[in-house]
C-alpha cells in the first residue's frame, strides 16, 4: 500500500520537515490532533450534504470513526506527556488545495474527495517517514495509523472515481502539482503539514 502511495505523491517529505517536526514535537502531536478531528468533521460533512450516495456514506462513516478514535488518542498521548492542548492556527497546506475545489455541485463532491485522498496520501507518507525518528511509543503508534491512513486514501479516491463522470486523472494531477509545490516550498509555520521549515 506504501508503494502505491509513493507512486501517487509526486514528492518525498523533505528531510529538513524531519528535522524541524522532531525539534517540535508537542506541535506536530498538536496539529496532528487537529488534523484528525479536522478529517472526521469533513467526513461528517459529506456525509450531511450527500444523504442519496450509500456508497459516500458507509466509507465516510467508517473514516470518521477511525479519526475521531486517532484524535483520542493523540490527546491521551499528549496528556501523557504533559503537553497543553491549545489552539493552533492551521497552515496554508489544506486550504491552498481547497481553493482549486471547482464550484458545480458533483465537480466540488470530486475535487472534495480528490482533496481527501491527497490529505490522507501525505499523512501516510509522513507517519511512515518521522516514526523510526521518534521514542518507541510514538514510532509504534504512528506505524498503526499507516493501514488505516492509507485505506482512507483508496477510499477517497474510489468514491473521487465512482461520482465523476469524466476521467480524473488531470484533477488529481493538478492538485499532486498544488500539493507538492506546498510541500517543497519554503514555510514559515511548522505544522503536519507544512513545507520546508525556513
Amino acid at each position: 500500500m506504501l508503494n502505491d502511495i509513493k507512486k501517487f505523491l509526486l514528492c518525498d517529505t523533505p528531510d529538513a520537515w524531519l528535522t524541524e517536526a522532531i525539534k517540535q514535537q508537542p506541535c506536530l502531536l498538536i496539529d496532528h490532533a487537529n488534523c484528525e478531528k479536522k478529517a472526521a468533521a469533513t467526513a461528517m460533512n459529506l456525509m450531511y450534504r450527500h444523504t442519496t450516495k450509500p456508497e459516500l456514506l458507509k466509507k465516510m462513516s467508517q473514516l470518521a470513526r477511525e479519526e475521531l478514535l486517532h484524535f483520542e488518542q493523540v490527546v491521551e498521548i499528549l496528556q501523557a506527556r504533559g503537553i497543553k492542548y491549545t489552539r493552533l492556527s492551521p497552515s496554508r497546506y489544506a486550504s491552498s488545495l481547497r481553493e482549486l475545489i471547482r464550484d458545480n455541485e458533483q465537480q466540488q463532491l470530486v475535487d472534495t474527495l480528490i482533496v481527501g485522498a491527497v490529505i490522507e496520501a501525505r499523512s501516510c507518507e509522513r507517519f511512515y517517514r518521522i516514526a523510526p525518528l521518534l521514542d518507541a511509543k510514538l514510532e509504534k503508534f504512528y506505524t498503526s495509523l499507516l493501514k488505516s491512513e492509507s485505506r482512507h486514501f483508496l477510499d477517497y479516491l474510489s468514491l473521487a472515481k465512482l461520482y465523476s463522470d469524466d476521467d480524473i486523472d488531470a484533477r488529481v494531477r493538478k492538485f499532486l502539482e498544488t500539493e507538492a509545490d506546498l510541500i517543497t516550498s519554503p514555510d514559515d509555520c511548522f505544522r503536519f503539514h507544512s513545507g520546508v521549515p525556513v
